[in-house]
C-alpha cells in the first residue's frame, strides 16, 4: 500500500450530482424495519472518509480520488454494493491502517456511482446499521476486514419522555433553518414529513454543524434515546450561537446605506470584540497616555499631546479621520524627543577608524578629527554641515559610515537623487487621507536618537517640478540657525535637528542652490592617484570582493604590478568604483576554476590579467607626439575626474573661414573665435605673414566627437594650436596646458586643477602651462602628486606661446 500514490483522499461533497438523478426518498418506518431485519454479511470492504461520518438511512454523496477507494468502490459496486464506511481519526492521514481510523462504522450501500469530468468518482451511499470491526483481513488492494453488528437499544416508540425528546429536536431544527440563512427553507419540509424517529435523530445528527470527532462520539452512543438527548444538546448550542449572530447583525441593520456598509462591517467586528474580551479602544488610549509618561519631551510638545489624544477619544473610532489621529499620536510616542546618544571622544581611537576604512582623504578627516576635538572641548556645540564634493567613486558616502563609528552615533542615509516632491522633506498636511511626515522625520523616528550621523546623499541632484522645489525644503534642514525648530507638515510642531551631524555628498556643485551651498561647509573629496588606487584595492577592495565570493586570501594573490596594470589599462576614473568591477571579474575566475576543478595561477601575472580582463582598451590618456603642428595637449575636467584632449588644427586653401567641430558647447566655441582673432591683430608679432588669414579655411578639432565637451579652460590650449599651424613650429615635448583666455590677451585661472594634475600624471606629462593665480591650488596639493611635474605660470598669451613652442620646424613643414 505505501507504494501508491493518491491525487487526493476521499472528500464529503454535497455537488456533482446530476440533474436527472433520482430523487431519493426519505426512509419510513417500513423501510427501517426491513433494513434492520437485512443480515450482515461476514466481512466488508472497509472504505475510510476523512472529513464525514455516516448514520444509519441517511443518504450522501462522496468523492473518491484515490485508487484504493476507486477500485474498492467499482468492485463492490459490481458485486452486493454494500461496503463498510467508517471516519479516520485524523483527517491529514494519506494512508490510514487500523489505529488511523474508527472502528465502529455504518454499513452502507451504494446507490449510484458517477464519473466526474474532473476524474474524480462521486458515489452515493445510504447507512444501513452501525457495525464494528473485528478483524483486518486484508490491506491490498484495499482494506477488507471481518465484523460484527452492533445492537442499539431502542426506547418505547410512545414513551412520553422520548417523545418529547423528538417533539423538541423537531421544534429546533425548525428554528435552526428558520435563524440559519445559508439552510434553504424547503428543508423544513423535509424535517416534517419524517416518520420514522430514529431517521430523523440520525438525519439531523448527520447534518449539525458538528466535527468529525463529534459526530462520532454520536454515532457510538448504543442507546437511541441517549443519543437524541446528546443531539439535542448540540442543537440548542448552535441554535444559541445562530441567535447571538443575528442579534450581532440587528444591532447595525437600521437605516444602513452604501456609506454605512463599512461602518457596519466593523460594529460587526467590535460586538464579537467585546463578546470574546478583545482589547477597546478605550484601554488602546490608555496605552499611548502610559507610554507618553516615559517620554522625554517638554512642556509644549506633552501640552500639544494631550491635546490631540483628547480629540482622539472625542472622535467615533470608525471615521477616517480616526485613524489618521491615531497614526499621527503612535509618530509622537515613536520620535526620540531629546534622547541623544552619547559621543565618544577618543580622538586616537576616531583616527584609527578613519584611516582603517579609507586610504588617503587627508582634508575630509583632519576636518572630522577637527570637529571632534571642539566637541571635546566645548561638550556642546552645533553640528556643522559638511558637503562632501568630488567625482564619484572616492568614498564620500562611505565615508559617513566610518564618521558615524568614530562618533558612537546611530546612521542613516538618504537619497535626494531624482527627488521633486516638496512633501518628501516636509512632509503631508495631516488633514490628507493617507498623510505621512517627511523624510527626514521618519529617518530620526528610525535612528531611534535625535542626534545622528545624516547622510544627505546625491544633494545635488535635487530636482523641482510643480509639486515644489525640495532643495529650498532643505534650506531649513541646513541651516543651524533655524534647524532648531524643523517644522514638519505632518508634525505641526519644530523639531531639534541642531544635534544632527549633516553630511551631503554630491559631484557637481555648480546645480546646487546658491542659498543652499552658502549653508554648508564644501569639502573638495579629490580622485586618487594610481599609487593611492593600488593601495585601495590591496587594502579595501581585494579582501572585500574575496570575502564576498566565498574565497580567502589564500586561494587569489594579485601582486602591485598587476593592480597597477589593471588601474592603468581597464579603468577612467577618479575613484575606484570600476577598478572593483575589474577585480571582481578576476576574483570570480578563480572562484569558477575552484568550483569546477579546473588549475589556475593563484599568485596572477600581468598574463592572466590580459587572459581575464582581455587587453589593455584604455590607451586615450597617453601623450602623442609632437611631429605634426597644431596638435596640443590640454587638460580638462570631466565628471570623473581630470583628463587629457587633445586640440587639432589644420589649414586648407579657401577663403579665411573658421571651422569648429568635436560637439563642443558655446563656451568653447567663443575661446577658438577669441583665440583667432588675437592671432589676427598681432600677426606680426608672432611672425605670421596676414595674408595666410585670406587663403587659407582654419579647421579647428576636438577628438571623442561624441563626448561633449564645453568650458573654457582650453583657451591657451587653441591659442597654441592655432599659432603652432601658421607658424608650422614645434610644440614642447611632454607639455599640456589649462587656462582661460581673454580678447586683451590675458591669461585666467580655472578649475579643477588636482584632477587634471592627476590625468597629466598618467599620460607621463613633464611640463605644464598654468594661469599665475593658479598657484595657489598647486600650492594646496600635496608635494607626492607633483612629483616629477614643472610648473610654468602665465599671464599673458604671449608668455604660453614662448614657453609651448620651440623654434624647430616640424617636418614637412608647410609654406605659406
Amino acid at each position: 500500500m505505501g507504494d501508491s500514490k493518491f491525487s487526493n483522499f476521499d472528500n464529503m461533497s454535497f455537488h456533482g450530482i446530476d440533474e436527472d438523478s433520482e430523487l431519493i426518498p426519505l426512509l419510513t418506518p417500513e423501510d427501517e424495519e426491513k433494513m434492520s431485519n437485512e443480515g450482515l454479511p461476514e466481512t466488508l470492504p472497509i472504505l475510510p472518509l476523512r472529513n464525514t461520518v455516516l448514520f444509519p438511512g441517511v443518504v450522501i454523496p462522496i468523492t473518491a480520488g484515490r485508487d484504493k477507494s476507486i477500485n474498492l468502490i467499482k468492485d463492490a459496486n459490481n458485486g452486493s454494493k454494500v461496503i463498510g464506511v467508517v471516519s479516520q481519526k485524523d483527517e491529514e492521514t494519506e494512508n490510514p491502517d487500523i489505529n488511523d481510523i474508527n472502528t465502529l462504522g455504518t454499513v452502507a450501500r451504494i446507490l449510484r456511482v458517477l464519473q466526474m469530468p474532473d476524474g474524480n468518482t462521486t458515489v452515493i451511499i445510504q447507512g444501513k446499521k452501525r457495525f464494528e470491526i473485528a478483524e483486518i483481513l486484508t490491506k491490498k488492494p484495499y482494506m477488507m476486514a471481518t465484523v460484527r453488528e452492533t445492537k442499539e437499544e431502542r426506547p418505547d416508540e410512545d414513551g412520553q419522555e422520548f417523545l418529547a425528546i423528538i417533539e423538541s429536536i423537531k421544534d429546533l431544527a425548525l428554528r435552526i433553518i428558520k435563524n440559519n440563512p445559508n439552510i434553504p427553507s424547503e428543508a423544513s419540509f423535509a424535517i416534517k414529513n419524517i416518520q420514522s424517529n430514529s431517521f430523523l435523530i440520525n438525519f439531523v445528527s448527520s447534518n449539525l454543524n458538528l466535527d468529525v470527532k463529534e459526530k462520532q462520539e454520536l454515532l457510538e452512543i448504543g442507546s437511541l434515546q441517549e443519543r437524541a438527548l446528546a443531539t439535542l444538546k448540540y442543537m440548542n448550542l448552535e441554535l444559541q450561537r445562530l441567535e447571538l449572530k443575528n442579534d450581532i447583525q440587528s444591532k447595525v441593520r437600521s437605516d444602513m446605506d452604501q456609506q454605512q456598509r463599512e461602518y457596519f462591517l466593523h460594529q460587526q467586528m467590535k460586538t464579537i470584540q467585546e463578546e470574546l474580551g478583545g482589547v477597546s479602544y478605550d484601554e488602546e488610549v490608555q496605552e499611548m497616555r502610559t507610554k507618553a509618561k516615559t517620554k522625554k519631551w517638554g512642556k509644549k510638545v506633552k501640552e500639544h499631546f494631550e491635546k490631540e489624544l483628547a480629540k482622539m477619544q472625542r472622535m467615533n473610532p470608525q471615521v477616517a479621520e480616526y485613524s489618521i489621529q491615531r497614526n499621527y499620536l503612535d509618530l509622537f510616542l515613536d520620535l526620540p524627543w531629546n534622547e541623544y546618544s552619547e559621543d565618544k571622544f577618543d580622538l586616537k581611537r576616531a583616527q584609527r577608524i578613519l584611516d582603517r576604512d579609507h586610504y588617503g582623504l587627508e582634508d575630509v578627516k583632519r576636518r572630522i578629527m577637527e570637529y571632534l576635538a571642539v566637541l571635546k572641548l566645548r561638550n556642546d556645540m552645533k553640528s556643522p554641515i559638511l558637503c562632501l564634493y568630488g567625482p564619484p567613486g572616492v568614498g564620500k558616502t562611505s565615508l559617513g559610515k566610518s564618521v558615524a563609528e568614530a562618533l558612537g552615533r546611530e546612521y542613516v542615509r538618504m537619497s535626494l537623487g531624482g527627488l521633486r516632491d516638496e512633501a518628501e522633506i516636509r512632509g503631508h498636511r495631516k488633514t490628507y487621507i493617507g498623510a505621512m511626515p517627511g523624510r527626514i522625520v521618519q529617518s530620526i523616528k528610525k535612528a531611534g536618537t535625535s542626534n545622528p550621523v545624516f547622510i544627505l546623499d546625491e544633494i545635488d541632484k535635487l530636482s523641482s517640478s510643480h509639486q515644489g522645489d525640495p532643495s529650498s525644503a532643505m534650506l531649513e534642514v541646513l541651516d543651524p540657525e533655524q534647524n532648531s525648530e524643523f517644522h514638519d507638515n505632518f508634525l505641526e510642531l519644530g523639531y531639534d535637528l541642531s544635534k544632527v551631524m549633516f553630511i551631503a555628498t554630491a559631484n557637481n556643485l555648480s546645480t546646487i542652490q546658491p542659498a543652499l551651498r552658502d549653508r554648508m561647509e564644501i569639502i573638495n573629496v579629490t580622485g586618487y592617484t594610481i599609487e593611492e588606487k593600488v593601495e585601495i584595492a590591496k587594502r579595501h577592495l581585494l579582501p572585500k570582493q574575496l570575502k564576498e565570493h566565498g574565497l580567502s586570501s589564500k586561494d587569489l594573490k594579485i601582486g602591485k604590478r598587476q593592480l597597477e596594470k589593471i588601474v592603468e589599462g581597464y579603468t577612467r576614473e577618479s575613484g575606484v568604483r570600476s577598478l572593483e568591477k575589474q577585480i571582481a571579474k578576476m576574483v570570480r575566475y578563480a572562484a569558477k576554476s575552484i568550483a569546477t576543478e579546473e588549475e589556475y595561477e593563484i599568485k596572477v601575472s600581468n598574463a592572466d590579467v590580459e587572459k581575464v580582463l582581455g587587453p589593455a582598451r584604455l590607451e586615450r590618456d597617453k601623450y602623442e607626439n609632437n611631429e605634426v603642428a597644431g596638435v596640443v595637449t590640454g587638460l580638462a575636467w570631466t565628471s570623473v575626474g581630470g583628463d587629457i584632449l587633445f586640440i587639432e588644427s589644420i589649414l586648407s586653401k579657401g577663403k579665411g573661414t573658421l571651422n569648429i567641430t568635436g560637439n563642443l558647447g558655446k563656451v568653447m566655441k567663443e575661446s577658438a573665435t577669441i583665440a583667432m582673432e588675437y592671432i589676427k591683430s598681432n600677426a606680426e608679432r608672432f611672425g605670421i605673414d596676414a595674408r595666410v588669414f585670406d587663403k587659407y579655411n582654419v579647421h579647428i578639432h576636438v577628438p571623442e566627437g561624441a563626448t561633449p565637451k564645453d568650458g573654457p579652460s582650453a583657451g591657451i590650449t587653441m591659442l597654441t594650436s592655432l599659432v603652432s599651424l601658421f607658424t608650422q613650429r614645434k610644440v614642447k615635448r611632454s607639455l599640456a596646458m589649462t587656462g582661460e583666455i581673454t580678447l586683451r590677451g590675458k591669461v585666467l585661472p580655472v578649475g579643477g586643477i588636482k584632477e587634471k594634475i592627476l590625468a597629466a600624471k598618467r599620460a607621463k606629462i613633464k611640463e605644464i602651462v598654468l594661469c599665475e593665480d593658479n598657484r595657489k591650488d598647486i600650492l594646496e596639493i600635496k608635494q607626492e602628486y607633483l612629483k616629477g611635474l614643472v610648473f610654468h605660470y602665465v599671464t599673458d598669451m604671449h608668455e604660453v606661446i614662448d614657453t609651448a613652442l620651440t623654434d624647430r620646424k616640424v617636418k614637412n613643414a608647410k609654406k605659406l
